[in-house]
């Protein structure tokens, strides 16, 4: 019996080393584990410290200064999206990036307090951040040919803008009311999207001197478009415009106006009253008057000048406003004698009935 006892204490002895053992053995091959694990993460973070700092140095070879200010320039290299260590160079006033693939504009945007002008046109941009509307001094901001549809409430806060374009994102068809905040704003390009209307946003802007909404899908305009008493230049090509509100004429500062390829058949005559205005096109519209005008070329004149007279068309205006009212006043005549003769011809009992 004592040896079995002795058996059995050797035996249990024997198994709780051996569970000692794995316990060690395992406890070995955890830390490992962990040190290779640790290795690894302080590898990835010491490759992207150095991958950053390589950035950075990149960015910095693009950086130029002109008159004072400094500007980061890329031009035609693949950049879809803009690194976190820019905001190492927080000094930057103006970004001139085109044609990159640039796919969004940064949110740590609005760490770039000192910047005046964002331009970067003619990239894949989908996206205005709101935080757009925390840069106190922006003063350009330049978007055209990018792929925007919507534009955010908040840029109505950069109080310090004064020229926008837009043009070229093809399915942007409306701005906020907010951006009628935009109290310096003088310049706005819309050209080339799919509006149907002018913003209402446009018409309360009240510095705008200088508006671009050809190419849209305008079918009218508002009735109430003097309001825009600073505006002296507005481009409406290629829209769908049968009229001209009467008001147009109440546009005193406007001298140029460009109304090329629309649906118009006829000119407010109100608008002969238009001192100011300079250059105005009304090219290819399906006008009801066909009207030519007299050549006074003289052989001190060349042909450039000749086609400047046709081209600025404010001649034709008026000549075309002339001749509506002569043919409005001949027609108004003829009512009249048909008026008269048809009662001059009636019998005097259908007369005194």
């Amino acid at each position: 019996m004592v040896g079995v006892a002795a058996c059995g204490t050797v035996n249990s002895i024997k198994a709780l080393w051996e569970t000692r053992i794995r316990k060690v053995q395992e406890e070995e091959k955890e830390e490992a584990r962990r040190r290779k694990t640790k290795g690894g993460v302080t590898g990835r973070l010491d490759t992207s410290v150095w991958e950053d700092r390589l950035t950075l140095a990149k960015l910095k070879e693009k950086l130029q200064s002109e008159e004072g200010r400094l500007i980061l320039r890329i031009e035609q290299e693949d950049w879809k999206s803009l690194p976190d260590c820019l905001v190492q160079l927080p000094h930057v006033q103006e970004w001139q990036i085109h044609r990159t693939g640039l796919q969004t504009i940064p949110s740590f945007i609005s760490r770039f307090q000192n910047l005046l002008v964002l331009d970067l046109s003619r990239n894949g941009i989908s996206n205005i951040p709101r935080q757009i509307g925390e840069l106190p001094q922006l003063k350009e901001l330049l978007l055209s040919y990018n792929r925007i549809q919507l534009v955010p409430e908040e840029l109505g806060c950069c109080q310090s803008l004064e020229r926008l374009e837009l043009a070229m994102n093809r399915n942007l068809d409306q701005l906020p009311n907010q951006l009628r905040n935009l109290k310096k704003l003088q310049h706005l390009d819309l050209s080339m999207n799919n509006f149907t209307r002018v913003p209402d946003c446009v018409v309360g802007m009240p510095m705008l001197e200088w508006l671009d909404m050809g190419g849209n899908h305008l079918q009218h305009l508002p009735e109430d478009i003097h309001r825009m008493e600073k505006l002296h230049t507005l481009w409406l090509q290629r829209n769908q415009l049968e009229t001209l509100p009467e008001n147009i004429s109440r546009m005193a500062s406007l001298d140029t106006l460009v109304l090329s390829s629309n649906k118009l058949t006829d000119i407010p005559q109100l608008m002969e009253d238009m001192s100011n205005l300079r250059f105005v096109n009304f090219r290819d519209n399906p006008l009801t008057l066909n009207v030519t005008l007299v050549s006074e070329k003289t052989e001190t004149q060349d042909e450039e000048e000749e086609d400047d007279r046709e081209m600025f068309g404010r001649e034709f205006m008026l000549t075309y406003i002339q001749e509506a009212r002569k043919r409005s006043h001949a027609v108004l005549h003829m009512h009249r004698v048909a008026t008269a003769t048809a009662v001059s011809a009636a019998p005097v009992d259908s007369i005194s009935t």
